[in-house]
């Protein structure tokens, strides 16, 4: 790998090395992110394969993927749902409307209406909607848009995107209406997401960052990096966990 700056630069050949990853990427403990300019369907599914999780950067002009081997991640597995008094309330009262893959360029748009500044920009978001209908030859990939509308206006009040690989999924933003009306609305479309992947067998959810407590609060536990990519390959590659136990040597 080329060292640029204070990240590395990352090529999908790098990734694809065992060597390279297992030695110089899931072992080192100062580094966590990296640069690439590659935006093939190709890279970014196997940056994920890996657990990688990426967001982006402009740098002079040029726009570039940084996927992140984070040090801790935070884990929910289902039977640690937590679902609040209110939350309770707004699912009996049955106002709205779950869906999962109906409308991924509304949702994409309403993040970025929400959050003005952030890392979803007009390339990724290309990015994401390319991947959309991909099938990849050798991974079971797939980008997944999270939806929660209003029963009555048919609004949509929250959502958010992610991916499932094999029986895991994870989660990259999202976005909650700041309307009062819509009070929990967004613990609620969690709530909804982690019933909806625990009744279809997923093994977990990888939620990405623990530094925001409404993933505690909705269950999640905290991973260190050796934990969690042993729980990680096991479930998303029989090429890579036959490396698991050299993992387990090196970290």
């Amino acid at each position: 790998m080329e060292k640029k700056n204070i990240v590395y630069f990352l090529t999908l050949e790098d990734i694809k090395d065992k060597n390279i990853l297992y030695n110089h990427i899931y072992a080192n403990e100062k580094s966590n992110f990296y640069l690439s300019d590659d935006l093939s369907k190709d890279f970014y599914i196997n940056q994920a394969l890996c657990g990688f999780i990426s967001t982006s950067i402009n740098l002079e002009d040029k726009f570039y993927l940084v996927p992140e081997m984070q040090f801790e991640y935070a884990i929910l597995d289902f039977e640690n749902l937590h679902i609040s008094k209110k939350v309770h309330k707004l699912l009996n009262k049955n106002e709205f409307e779950f869906h999962i893959n109906t409308n991924l360029s509304l949702v994409l748009d309403n993040i970025s209406k929400f959050h003005k500044t952030n890392w979803l920009t007009q390339e990724y978001k290309k990015l994401i909607l390319s991947l959309e209908d991909y099938i990849h030859q050798n991974i079971d990939f797939k980008i997944f848009s999270v939806e929660l509308y209003d029963k009555n206006t048919k609004e949509l009040i929250a959502g958010e995107i992610g991916y499932k690989i094999n029986s895991t999924y994870t989660s990259l933003t999202g976005f909650s209406s700041n309307n009062k009306k819509y009070n929990n609305w967004g613990k609620l479309q969690l709530v909804l997401l982690g019933k909806y992947l625990e009744k279809e067998n997923f093994s977990f959810w990888n939620l990405g960052h623990p530094y925001m407590q409404y993933k505690f609060d909705l269950g999640a536990i905290t991973y260190k990096r050796k934990d969690f990519l042993t729980r990680w390959l096991e479930k998303v590659s029989k090429i890579l966990i036959l490396n698991t136990q050299i993992l387990m040597l090196l970290l």
